[in-house]
């Protein structure tokens, strides 16, 4: 990954770290005003609905009184006592007998015009009849209640039912039943009401709640446009929270990209002022104990003495073409500190891997010819490694490997079972080792479900005539198990930690004198992978 790319990816991060804890602010601003709202309307309208039951209970009683009178209908004393209850009875206006279904008088006495008795619209649970709109005279033509019981109706102003103080832009609607609006405030869209009162959201910009019970419905609504001029208050409290936790992850984006864009100018640094060191994990023949090589690995020891992981620098040089040259650089020291163990003992070797990019472009081979002749150092002492990865472009792959196996390199495939398509890499490449990973080495004598895919590693690595090499040997019952089935090498901790130079040149030789022989060079064996260079390969006899 190039500057310009870091750069590039670290400004729209930068952009999403400042913009998404102001966007959560704004949201959860908005999420609590929008509870609140909720809340309100939920109190509102049970509130109402406790009005609606007040209401209609007090004209209910006002008309049961009505029944129990004793005075002959429409007399004088009936008429008076009619008053009286509606005087002592708040929610009711008047309230008329009717007989053969025209009103004979009321509480203002005899009607000076016929008045038909108007059918109900909605009986309640407790048999009162209601019709939701009525025009009497006494009413100033707006509309009236009635409630019906028996031969008397008693009519309430349905304002009554709604009279709670509420804002402008809230809207209640009392519903007898789910269908019969008998009362509203404020103007409320009656289509939309008897949809949330049916118990279906209404599309549109706003919040809504409903309170029943078995004769009445109640529905408040509020336009969701009220939320926004309401966030001044909450916005003012975590604002500051959401804007401390932008700058907060921008400083984070701008460190972690500085420090990326850091570490890649030191490790161009690292590579001009050739910082890094090789350690050397011995490779161990499995049927006689000797050393017969190592496998390199690189180490990045900075200038003030702390030592960075290769799996951190490693992808970001492959990523930013620098790899070839780290590559470069640890062949040379490879050879260069163990030039004179390689000429004193032929059958010794070292391994090199290779990333992707030194297979792709192939410099490397003719950068180790020159080296290897310079040195007094023989090609087939020279194991190159690679993994899956490297064998992405198999054409490019192909003609590299061809080129270094006629130059009589031996091959590996290393990690072998965890990228892709291993089985078709052995097949296509011209290759002599295959490196069983560790993973696979780990599980060796456990009861994993994978256990039994090591031992079909090994068989096809011998149908292909490869020699074997596991990696990661940490358990002597693991070391026995792979000497058992034909593994030739094998490297690990159970033998030694990957050793310095003069660490590893020790324990080389302390292995030689503690077998009492050497290794016996022996030829490639011969099947499909034998058509290049005759490299010989270490073995004993």
């Amino acid at each position: 990954m190039g500057r310009s790319r870091i750069i590039t990816i670290a400004s729209c991060l930068a952009i999403l770290a400042g913009a998404l804890p102001i966007l959560a602010t704004f949201y959860m601003s908005w999420k609590i005003v929008e509870t609140r709202k909720q809340t309100q309307l939920s109190d509102l309208a049970g509130y109402a609905l406790a009005r609606a039951q007040a209401t209609f209970a007090d004209a209910t009683n006002a008309l049961e009184q009505a029944k129990q009178l004793k005075d002959p209908a429409c007399s004088p004393a009936h008429v008076d006592a009619l008053r009286r209850i509606v005087v002592n009875t708040r929610s009711v206006e008047d309230i008329g007998y009717f007989d053969n279904g025209a009103l004979q008088c009321s509480s203002w006495g005899k009607p000076a015009n016929a008045v038909t008795r108007s059918s109900a619209d909605i009986t309640m649970s407790n048999g009162i009849g209601v019709t939701a709109s009525l025009y009497p005279l006494i009413s100033g033509r707006s509309p009236l209640m009635g409630l019906h019981s028996g031969s008397y109706v008693a009519l309430t102003n349905p304002a009554r039912f709604v009279d709670i103080p509420a804002a402008r832009d809230t809207k209640l609607a009392v519903m007898a039943g789910t269908t019969q609006v008998v009362s509203t405030l404020h103007d409320p869209d009656l289509q939309m009401i008897r949809k949330v009162a049916a118990g279906t959201t209404p599309a549109g910009p706003v919040l809504h709640d409903t309170a029943r019970d078995r004769d009445w419905t109640v529905v408040a609504t509020t336009p969701k446009v009220d939320v926004f001029r309401d966030l001044g208050n909450d916005l003012k409290l975590l604002l500051p929270v959401g804007a401390a936790t932008s700058l907060l992850m921008v400083g984070l984006v701008v460190w972690l990209s500085r420090r990326r864009m850091s570490l890649l100018g030191e490790l161009t640094t690292a590579i001009r002022r050739r910082e890094f060191i090789v350690h050397y994990q011995p490779i161990i023949e499995l049927k006689s104990g000797i050393c017969v090589g190592a496998e390199t690995l690189v180490r990045w020891r900075r200038s003030n003495g702390e030592t960075v992981r290769p799996d951190i620098f490693i992808p970001l040089a492959e990523e930013n073409g620098l790899i070839e040259a780290i590559t470069q650089q640890v062949i040379e020291m490879a050879v260069s500190e163990l030039k004179d163990t390689l000429a004193a003992d032929r059958s010794l070797h070292i391994a090199i891997n290779l990333a992707a990019d030194d297979i792709r472009s192939g410099h490397v081979l003719p950068f180790m010819a020159r080296l290897l002749e310079a040195n007094d150092v023989h090609p087939q002492q020279l194991w190159l490694e690679a993994t899956e990865r490297g064998f992405m472009n198999a054409a490019q792959a192909r003609t590299t490997l061809e080129k270094a196996r006629q130059s009589g390199h031996s091959v590996a495939i290393d990690d072998f079972g965890t990228g892709y398509s291993s089985l078709q890499y052995l097949q296509d490449l011209p290759l002599d080792a295959l490196k069983i990973d560790k993973s696979f080495v780990d599980i060796i004598g456990t009861d994993a479900a994978t256990s039994a895919i090591t031992p079909h590693i090994i068989d096809i690595a011998k149908t292909l005539d490869l020699f074997i090499v596991a990696e990661g040997v940490e358990r002597q019952e693991q070391a026995d198990y792979l000497a058992q089935r034909g593994v030739h090498y094998a490297q690990g901790w159970l033998f030694s930690r990957p050793l310095p130079k003069a660490e590893f040149i020790e324990f080389y030789q302390d292995r030689q004198q503690a077998k009492g022989s050497a290794p016996e060079v022996i030829q490639r064996p011969e099947g499909r992978h034998a058509a290049g260079g005759a490299t010989p390969l270490p073995r004993s006899v």
